[in-house]
């Protein structure tokens, strides 16, 4: 898919595919959202978790740059090439959510992720190096990343997933 080249673009982008998402969960039960295997051991209810803590992430690297500051990107702890590594960690640190808990998390980030969009400006989102932190890259696509790209890999791990639940039934 072609990056958003308008801020309108990016939140039409983003909705679209939260949409998405959201419709690809709404198939599916409760029960069979805390099932293991729709990524690898991960439960779909992992893979929410994934996507808020990557949403967080977003958000703190932005706050930061707000201030200033430089945040570690991905992580203090983690490079670029340490991805894996990275979202092992992040499995660990929600696995043992309930689902309510990650639904609320869910729901609340992406609230908040909005939010902050919303207040964010087209030149800051198109200018490069406009924040230290984002390097040669834009702040969009960071944002992009952390949103509408992250929710079109989770809707299609949970089609998959739901179509091998029915293969099973």
């Amino acid at each position: 898919m072609p990056r958003p080249q308008t801020k309108q673009e990016l939140n039409e982008s983003i909705e679209l595919e939260r949409e998405k998402l959201n419709q690809a969960l709404e198939k599916l039960t409760d029960a069979q959202i805390e099932l293991p295997g729709a990524c690898e051991k991960w439960a779909v209810k992992d893979i929410l978790s994934h996507l808020v803590d990557w949403e967080q992430r977003g958000l703190r690297w932005y706050q930061a740059g707000l201030k200033g500051e430089v945040p570690k990107t991905p992580d203090d702890n983690f490079n670029w090439r340490e991805l894996p590594a990275l979202n092992h960690e992040i499995y660990l640190q929600h696995k043992d959510l309930s689902l309510a808990e990650v639904r609320q998390n869910y729901q609340e980030s992406f609230d908040e992720m909005m939010t902050v969009i919303d207040s964010m400006t087209e030149e800051e989102l198109f200018t490069p190096q406009f924040y230290e932190w984002t390097g040669n890259g834009l702040l969009r696509d960071y944002v992009n990343a952390n949103t509408s790209s992250h929710y079109r890999w989770a809707s299609k791990l949970i089609r998959k997933f739901a179509k091998t639940i029915e293969k099973t039934l």
